[in-house]
């Protein structure tokens, strides 16, 4: 039988530098706050020129890996990092805008994971955890918090029950999946025909989840939490968000 050939990938320069890095980081020679050698240095011993070395660089700063700070002196250079959160939110909020994903995938994503975390912060939640969620809370109770704060204040709350269950991942993807639809969720706020009555709403249920995690009742919390995404993303309208 004739040898069936198969089409060889070309690589981009710049994504050889990156599948380079990748495997230093999967072999544990590069952990996070390691500093990686000075564009001068570094280019030559990859055998790439500065600008495909910056290309990468740049695709790894987006992602939330690493932060390169310019100049000299011990602070410059490129350094290692763990920043998922904004990275993940913004690349997750792209892709919703792109229709890779529907208004119920998320909503769905977000029933799972916020009952998940709201059962496992009324286990494991701190006093100060949930100090900071009550200080939130108040903040968002304030007759002067416009509709942006309060969209904000709202997403700061969810992401701070997430974090004090205990489980770093459940945190950081409910950040991003709350991140993608905060522009619908913004204008669904702004086109309220009485703002301050659903703010009172909104605020009500964020108040009684709270006094549910702080007493320890993880399933009531998580029924309430399903029942109040499923409310809100209820009066969304399926469509791209404006960035």
């Amino acid at each position: 039988m004739p040898v069936e050939w198969q089409p060889v990938r070309q690589s981009r320069t710049h994504e050889l530098v990156l599948q380079s890095i990748e495997q230093r980081v999967f072999a544990g020679e590069l952990k996070a706050g390691d500093r990686l050698p000075p564009e001068r240095e570094l280019a030559p011993v990859l055998g790439v020129s500065r600008s495909a070395l910056r290309e990468a660089l740049r695709v790894l700063e987006t992602i939330g890996v690493l932060v390169a700070q310019p100049g000299r002196g011990p602070d410059a250079g490129a350094r290692i990092v763990r920043h998922p959160d904004d990275a993940l939110g913004r690349l997750l909020r792209l892709h919703f805008a792109l229709g890779s994903y529907s208004l119920e995938d998320v909503l769905e994503a977000r029933v799972v994971l916020e009952r998940s975390s709201f059962e496992a912060a009324a286990r494991h939640a701190s006093a100060e955890d949930l100090d900071e969620a009550g200080a939130l809370l108040l903040r968002m109770g304030a007759p002067d918090v416009g509709v942006p704060e309060f969209n904000d204040l709202d997403t700061r709350f969810h992401v701070q029950i997430a974090r004090s269950s205990g489980n770093e991942l459940t945190s950081t993807l409910t950040s991003a999946v709350r991140e993608s639809v905060r522009p619908l969720i913004l204008r669904a706020l702004e086109a309220a025909a009485d703002w301050r009555a659903t703010a009172a709403a909104l605020n009500a249920d964020h108040t009684e989840l709270l006094r549910l995690v702080r007493a320890g009742e993880g399933t009531r919390a998580a029924d309430l939490v399903e029942a109040h995404i499923r409310g809100l993303h209820g009066t969304l309208v399926d469509e791209k968000p404006v960035s």
